[in-house]
């Protein structure tokens, strides 16, 4: 019975400070719907049609909303409007270039990562 408890008391803990870690992240990050741990907002984007998901969660949070992909946070821009601000009126803003970590494992020791970060 004392591993149990034991077992219960770790998980909740784990829990707790998930859900401590993605909210103290999320104060710069545009609004969206709240994530699970873990899974983050896989449940709530109907994977047949994505599209009309991220409609719906534009009518909710506006046309740049964030989801959480997984444990990583992924900030979406849906519709003509919020795209075309990003990239054409401040488009020196968002120049920079994310990582792709399974791609720079995949090609590590083939290409150096300097040339890899400017083609991708």
């Amino acid at each position: 019975m004392d591993l149990v408890v034991f077992l219960a008391l770790t998980l909740s803990c784990l829990i707790l400070l998930s859900l401590w870690r993605q909210s103290s992240g999320r104060g710069k990050l545009p609004p969206g719907p709240t994530p699970l741990p873990i899974i983050g907002n896989f449940l709530q984007i109907d994977v047949k049609n994505i599209s009309q998901s991220f409609t719906n969660f534009s009518k909710a949070y506006g046309p740049v909303f964030t989801l959480y992909l997984g444990s990583k946070p992924t900030v979406i821009l849906h519709g003509y409007e919020a795209v075309k601000e990003a990239l054409i009126d401040r488009g020196e803003e968002f120049a920079g270039r994310g990582s792709f970590p399974m791609a720079e494992k995949i090609i590590k020791g083939f290409v150096p990562s300097h040339f890899f970060r400017r083609c991708f």
